[in-house]
Formats: C-alpha cells, sequence, structure tokens
C-alpha cells in the first residue's frame, strides 16, 4: 500500500512539472514586433506580393541586430504583409518588396574625461526596394533607406538596454511607414487602386 501510495504522489509531481514546463513554453514575449493592420491598407493593382530578404545577418560585432529583442528583417516582412495587399488578381503583374539590408550595429566611444562614463552608439538601417514587374518587360520600382541612431551609456543593463533598442526599432519603423506611403504615391501610383495622386514629371 505504501509503494502504491508513492507511486501516485510522484506520478502526481512529474505532471506538476509537465504543466509547469508547457507555461514556461507559452509564456508571451516581452517585446514583439510592431504591427501595421489598423492603418488602412495599399492596395496594389497587381496579382501578388512577394516578400522577399537579401539580408543576411553576420552574427559578429560590429553587428549587433541579432541581439536585439525584435527583429528589423522581421518587422519589415510584417509592415508588407499589413500594408501591401494584392487587388487584382486577374492580372499577371507583381510585386516584389526586397529587403536589402537591415543591420544594426554597435560602436564604443570613449569617455572624453573621468567625469563621464563611456557609451555605446547604435546605427539601425533599413533598406527596401519595391518592384511592380508587368509580363510584357516593363517594371516600375521606388526605394527607400531609413536609419536611426541611438545613444546609451555602456554600463547599463541588459534589461534596460533592450528597452531602449526596441523603442529604436519602433521610431525607425514609424519613419519608414511615412516615407514609403508617401514614395508609393509618388513613384508607384498608377498600380495603387483608386489613386487620386497626380504628380507631373
Amino acid at each position: 500500500m505504501f509503494k502504491l501510495y508513492r507511486f501516485f504522489v510522484l506520478a502526481f509531481l512529474l505532471m506538476l512539472g509537465a504543466c509547469a514546463s508547457n507555461k514556461d513554453v507559452g509564456e508571451t514575449r516581452r517585446y514583439v514586433e510592431p504591427r501595421f493592420n489598423e492603418q488602412k491598407p495599399i492596395d496594389l493593382l497587381v496579382s501578388k506580393v512577394n516578400i522577399v530578404s537579401d539580408f543576411t545577418p553576420s552574427f559578429t560585432r560590429p553587428n549587433v541586430e541579432h541581439l536585439f529583442p525584435v527583429s528589423l528583417e522581421r518587422t519589415a516582412k510584417i509592415w508588407a504583409t499589413d500594408r501591401l495587399h494584392a487587388t487584382d488578381f486577374s492580372s499577371a503583374r507583381t510585386a516584389d518588396f526586397i529587403i536589402q539590408d537591415a543591420s544594426v550595429t554597435e560602436k564604443l566611444e570613449k569617455a572624453s574625461d573621468i567625469f563621464h562614463k563611456d557609451s555605446l552608439k547604435y546605427h539601425a538601417t533599413l533598406s527596401v526596394v519595391l518592384k511592380i514587374t508587368d509580363p510584357n518587360g516593363s517594371t516600375a520600382q521606388t526605394s527607400i533607406e531609413a536609419w536611426r541612431e541611438l545613444g546609451i551609456p555602456a554600463d547599463m543593463q541588459i534589461d534596460e538596454k533592450e528597452k531602449y533598442w526596441h523603442e529604436m526599432v519602433e521610431k525607425l519603423m514609424v519613419d519608414f511607414n511615412k516615407k514609403m506611403q508617401e514614395n508609393i504615391e509618388q513613384y508607384l501610383n498608377m498600380y495603387v487602386k483608386d489613386s487620386i495622386s497626380v504628380f507631373e514629371y
């Protein structure tokens, strides 16, 4: 009887451990990539939007984009998914959203005197091309390079660094979102559904 009791106690403890492990796995991330699905989508007169990345992280300093709690590259892909919609499925035209650069570099700057702290300077760059291709051979495209810089004390704790890194990506994407929409309206307006923008060249 005692052995049977021990068996049930052990089984119960194992079950609790499994539940705890599952809870840990299912915990929400502290930071998530910003979304843009609450904004009006940009309806393109194409049959498909291809989202492509030509950027390959080096995973070596001075590049540190792999350390960020949110990925600039993934955020750019989310932007394209949220904002660029194909609306002309009878057309053979396609749109290619190509990420060329989504890097972040880190540079240590020594303090000029003992009364100041060393600092870390970050430079984030997002370079993207949006290209419309027609099967008759004609193409139209616009490109944008958005960047942002950040300076923080070198001895800042990692949890505080992550907070500033996340804010850096969010602010860069606000700039990117505004500029990319302006570029599309100016240079690709003939491929935007119900576009009322008219530009003279």
